[in-house]
Order: structure tokens, then C-alpha cells, then sequence
């Protein structure tokens, strides 16, 4: 096992939170700093594919996922009005890896605090310096207080402070989509599944979650704006009214304004994981657009990996370097295969609706192929 005294996980959300219960599964120790004066749950709901699912049970939180969430064993894309182009059968595309399942973000962060509840933590301290000798590292903090690791892990997402200030202070990219994001308490009628609506410079998203509710996203191609939030559902109303299928139910279902999470979609590709004994994980590492739903996914399989080449290894060195030739290759892939994706599901409709019909099943399938054996 490598020898690590004091470990430090920056940020609190899947990718920390995962991490801290692998490390106490493989008899390691660390703490956790996250800047935000809660814990952060971003984004509405989550559609976890089953490769998310596989690393949540090997985290021993499977039963709480299940009883949380709801499955969907089918992906369909649909055009603006809501007929069908194309169709996926995914417990036949997943097989032994398990169900898809959809949650809340909030939760799924409660199941995962249960997780690394052993962990202590400090809640809205942020990161301020960071500084390296030899095997030992510095921190200072937004309290006033420093301290000494012999490891920390940046897992602070897109915008990550410890990508900047230790590691490459590359610069998100906007991925040219605006995107809303919410909950609402009912289940439109026949949404039993993943539904995509393809319209133009526009999709809207349907997942099946926990306790009968529906976990919705709407997004449009073009430039980067912000949207206020005081009068946001009208709007977000009135920009998607020419969807059919399930979509109007689902609008219509919308309460307030504070439903729905507005922003811009980013994607960071970092050309070093690492410096020294400073890595990065999760989102600061690999985000990518959410078209393959992959990003919690990618965060959990960071955790267990880094956990297990932490318990494998005789140096911290080595298992950080082992740590990024195993997760490198996936996450390229993933990256890759999501901006692919993107830009279909930007076409017009014209030439984006025969692709679909003609080759959209297949097309998934490849495209989740190279996850379906363990990270």
C-alpha cells in the first residue's frame, strides 16, 4: 500500500464524496474540504447508466440507489413532435452490468454523505495556496488555517480551483448549448424511459426518477447568455411550447421559477492530470458534455480506480501514474463520443432525423460499447 499519512479531497460533490467511500473501503484515511456552505447536489436530476450503477454497488450503496431511484430499460430519440426515429433496448446493451437508473441530484448526494460519513469535513472553506516539497504539500485556506498532505485530490469539478492553481490553468469551453434543467413531482403519461426530442438547434430531455417524479432538461445551440431567474419558467415555457410527445405534460407541471437550474454547457480537457502529489479527478480532470450522460459515471470510476491503485501500489507515485494510464484511454473516449454526439444532435432535423432512423440504434450501441467491460 502506498503510505499516505494525510489526505486531502477538495470538493464534495460525486466525484469527492465517491472517493472518500472507496478509500475508507481499502482501509485509507482523508478529509474533505468543500467551498460551498452546503453540499453541493448541481443539476436537477441525473441519469445514471449502468456502468454508474456498477461502481455505486462495489461502494456498497446499491440497495439505497435502487430503493431511490427508477429504472429505465429502453432510450428512444424522437423528433420535435414526438414521433419516434429510433429505439435501444439497454438492459440488451448493458446485459450483466446492471440497470439504468434515473435520481434526484439531491438524492443521490444524501446516499453518497451516508457513504463517506466516517469522512471529516469542512464545509465552505475553499482553497487558496497550494504549494509542493518533496513528498509533502502546503495548503492554505479561506479560514486562515494551513495544513500538510502527503496527497490532495482536486475534486472540484469544471471549474476547478486546484486545476488552476496546481496542475494547468486551462480554461473551460463553451460548448456553444444553453440548458435548463429541473424537476417536477408528476410522471407524464407513457414516460417510462429515456426520451430525447430532437428540434431545431434544440433538444428536450425526459428521465424517469425516484417517487414518481420526472427529471426534465431542455437546451438550445447558440451563444452563451443569462437567463434571470425571475420570470424563468414562463420563458422556459414558451421556448419549448413546439414540443410534442410527453414535453407539454412535463412544462406544464412546472411550479416556479427555482425549478429549473440554468447555465451554460462546458467541457474541460486539461493537458495534465497531475503535478506532482496534486491530482485531479472527476470533472476537473475530463468533463464533458452531458449528451452521453457519462460525467457522474466517469467521477465514480475515478474513485474506485484511484482507490484501488492506492492500496496496490508501493509509492503514491506509482499508483498516481497507474491511475491515469487506466483512466486516460476511457475518458478520452467518453469526451470524444460526447461532443460526436453533440453535434448530431445539432443538426437540422432535415438530415439529423434520417441519420437517427437509419443508424441511431446502432450508433448507441457503439457508442456505450467500450464501457461496458470495468474500468
Amino acid at each position: 500500500m502506498a503510505q499516505v499519512e494525510r489526505m486531502l479531497i477538495v470538493g464534495g460533490g460525486i466525484a469527492g464524496l465517491s472517493l472518500a467511500t472507496a478509500l475508507q473501503r481499502q482501509g485509507l484515511a482523508a478529509e474533505i474540504v468543500e467551498r460551498n456552505p452546503t453540499w453541493p447536489a448541481v443539476g436537477a436530476g441525473i441519469a445514471l447508466h449502468a456502468n454508474g450503477g456498477r461502481m455505486l454497488r462495489a461502494l456498497g450503496l446499491g440497495a439505497a440507489i435502487e430503493q431511490a431511484s427508477a429504472r429505465f430499460s429502453r432510450w428512444g430519440f424522437f423528433d420535435q413532435r414526438g414521433e419516434r426515429l429510433c429505439e435501444t433496448n439497454l438492459d440488451d446493451l448493458w446485459g450483466a452490468v446492471g440497470p439504468c437508473m434515473g435520481i434526484t441530484r439531491v438524492r443521490l448526494q444524501e446516499i453518497l454523505l451516508s457513504g463517506a460519513g466516517a469522512t471529516p469535513y469542512r464545509l465552505g472553506v475553499a482553497i487558496m495556496s497550494i504549494e509542493q516539497h518533496g513528498k509533502h504539500i502546503t495548503v492554505g485556506f479561506s479560514d486562515g488555517s494551513p495544513g500538510e498532505y502527503d496527497l490532495v485530490v482536486g475534486a472540484d469539478g469544471v471549474h476547478s480551483t486546484m486545476r488552476a492553481l496546481a496542475v494547468d490553468d486551462v480554461a473551460p469551453e463553451y460548448a456553444n448549448i444553453m440548458a435548463w434543467r429541473s424537476v417536477v413531482p408528476v410522471r407524464p403519461d407513457g414516460l417510462t424511459y429515456l426520451m430525447i426530442l430532437l428540434g431545431e438547434d434544440s433538444f428536450f430531455g425526459l428521465v424517469p426518477v425516484g417517487d414518481g417524479q420526472t427529471y426534465g432538461f431542455g437546451a438550445i445551440v447558440g451563444a452563451r447568455f443569462h437567463d434571470e431567474p425571475a420570470g424563468r419558467r414562463e420563458r422556459f415555457q414558451r421556448r419549448f411550447t413546439s414540443f410534442g410527445g410527453p414535453v407539454p405534460a412535463y412544462l406544464a407541471a412546472l411550479e416556479h421559477d427555482e425549478q429549473l437550474h440554468a447555465g451554460p454547457i462546458e467541457w474541460v480537457e486539461p493537458a495534465r492530470w497531475r503535478s506532482g502529489r496534486v491530482l485531479l479527478i472527476g470533472d476537473a480532470a475530463h468533463a464533458a458534455t452531458p449528451h452521453m450522460g457519462e460525467g457522474g459515471a466517469m467521477a465514480l470510476e475515478d474513485a474506485l480506480v484511484l482507490a484501488e491503485e492506492l492500496r496496490q501500489a508501493d509509492t503514491v507515485e506509482r499508483a498516481l501514474d497507474q491511475f491515469i494510464t487506466r483512466r486516460r484511454p476511457r475518458t478520452n473516449w467518453v469526451q470524444e463520443q460526447s461532443r460526436i454526439a453533440a453535434r448530431g444532435w445539432a443538426l437540422p432535423p432535415t438530415a439529423g432525423d434520417a441519420v437517427l432512423r437509419e443508424r441511431g440504434h446502432q450508433m448507441l450501441r457503439d457508442r456505450y460499447s467500450a464501457l461496458i467491460p470495468p474500468p
